[in-house]
């Protein structure tokens, strides 16, 4: 699919000029309410992505109050997949799970007949890798649907630039979508916000965010097997393929990255990072195995966020804020529980502390969930698209400062005409995958300061 050029567009006026930019015709009409009673209406749900984070996001759908609610269709392009997914959520919630083997889909269009199962004001769930997010969330609002879905919801320019239209479509239709920055919706979190643009650590000056650990997911990938498509295999193992997932940087960073510029309530304007390759043997996935990035905001501060993928290293994964009087934990050993926290000066000592979210704590999977379905019950304003879109374009643009070396501005990320996987919506089985290996079997890899345009 040819991409017309795109003109530059800036965060300021980005959102004045999507009126005037062209929307699919599927999307024009009269508005009709979609509101479902609390504690009355039947709310049916879709899962499109069966894996693990798609299968817990429909536990934490099941596992809402305000209403009955069912999982009644599932889609994924694996089969084993959908049946593990299948057999737990039935297990976990017998009465709430109907789903006969005319409503489990496979293939890369299985998405579409799953949507078509639901009734306008239903929920899909979009958890396939975010590759595919574009394309799955027109055809929801097409069909009507609220929607849930996971981060990243982009990973390139121009479909940050889609998404952006997409999620102003939603809300002319009255659609809830919800996304899967959990950490928005953590009650630790959010008090810690209000305290500290209340001033209670002072000027915030600096962010420390990190996660540090071993291989975890599809990081890393041997050499494709004989017998699969380059396809099937990247779209498998999506975490080592930038096209599908922007790779471990964009999977495994937002959550800090995101909860980090929450407390400073503004999002970063450039970011200059380092990053590196190492110790990899045959594995031929697209990425670096530590990062080092600092992001500087419009006032001069900073956040520094530390990334690394490499067994027997010191682990860490936390979020800090420190300012002029104080020091803030935003996270601590994981997402959840959050141990938000205070400290007098920048000692993070037991007698420096003025103040802690008691524990413990509510679990933000589940309140993200509650509150997405409270405002479809309710009829209330809710549409997460853009933050969700300027938080993955945010980690975008450092992962790119990382693979390129160079500095790189949120409008430059913005615009840049790389898109990963043009056409993606028109993919069959058959189709060849976005990245293709060279002779070897070996995939292209992020060359800084050589290939500086584009991220390979």
């Amino acid at each position: 699919m040819s991409q017309a050029p795109i003109p530059l567009v800036t965060r300021r006026n980005f959102i004045k000029n999507t009126g005037r930019l062209a929307t699919v015709s599927a999307f024009a009409g009269v508005t009709l309410p979609l509101v479902h009673a609390a504690g009355s209406d039947l709310l049916q749900v879709a899962l499109i992505g069966c894996g693990g984070r798609g299968t817990g996001a429909a536990g934490q759908a099941l596992s809402t109050k305000s209403g009955p609610i069912k999982l009644v269709a599932m889609a994924d392009v694996f089969a084993p997949r959908l049946a593990s997914s299948l057999a737990r959520l039935s297990k976990q919630f017998i009465d709430q799970v109907t789903v006969p083997v005319e409503h489990q889909f496979l293939g890369l269009d299985a998405y579409k007949a799953a949507m078509d199962v639901l009734k306008p004001g239903d929920i899909v769930i979009l958890a396939t890798p975010p590759a595919f997010r574009w394309a799955h969330f027109s055809y929801a609002i097409a069909k009507r649907l609220h929607v849930f879905m996971e981060k990243p919801l982009t990973v390139d320019g121009p479909t940050s630039q889609r998404m952006l239209r997409l999620g102003e479509a939603a809300a002319e239709k009255s659609l809830k979508v919800g996304v899967g920055l959990m950490c928005r919706h953590c009650r630790g979190r959010g008090e810690l916000h209000d305290r500290i643009q209340q001033g209670e650590i002072g000027d915030l000056i600096l962010m420390r965010a990190y996660r540090m650990h071993g291989p975890v997911g599809y990081f890393a990938s041997p050499p494709k097997p004989p017998g699969k498509t380059d396809l099937m295999y990247q779209i498998e193992r999506f975490h080592s393929f930038l096209w599908a997932s922007g790779g471990s940087f964009s999977d495994f960073y937002i959550h800090n990255i995101d909860e980090c510029c929450w407390m400073k309530d503004a999002w970063p304007v450039k970011a200059q990072a380092s990053g590196g390759r190492h110790f990899r043997g045959d594995n031929i996935d697209q990425n670096f195995d530590v990062y080092s990035v600092e992001y500087t905001f419009a006032d001069g501060a900073k956040l520094f966020l530390e990334g690394r993928c490499m067994p027997g290293c010191i682990p860490d994964h936390s979020s800090h804020a420190q300012g002029s009087k104080g020091l803030a934990v935003i996270s601590e050993k994981g997402h959840i529980p959050s141990r938000a926290a205070i400290y007098r000066g920048q000692n993070k000592t037991p007698e420096n502390l003025l103040w802690a979210f008691p524990q413990p704590e509510p679990n933000p999977y589940q309140l993200e969930w509650d509150d997405l379905v409270n405002a479809i019950r309710q009829d209330q304003p809710y549409n997460e698209v853009k933050r969700g879109v300027e938080a993955s374009l945010v980690t975008s643009m450092g992962r790119m400062a990382a693979h390129t070396g160079q500095i790189i501005t949120y409008e430059q990320m913005l615009n840049c005409q790389h898109e990963f996987a043009p056409g993606l919506d028109t993919l069959s089985v058959d189709s060849p995958a976005p990245l293709l290996p060279d002779a070897t079997g070996r995939y292209p890899v992020p060359q800084p300061g050589i290939v500086t345009t584009r991220e390979y």
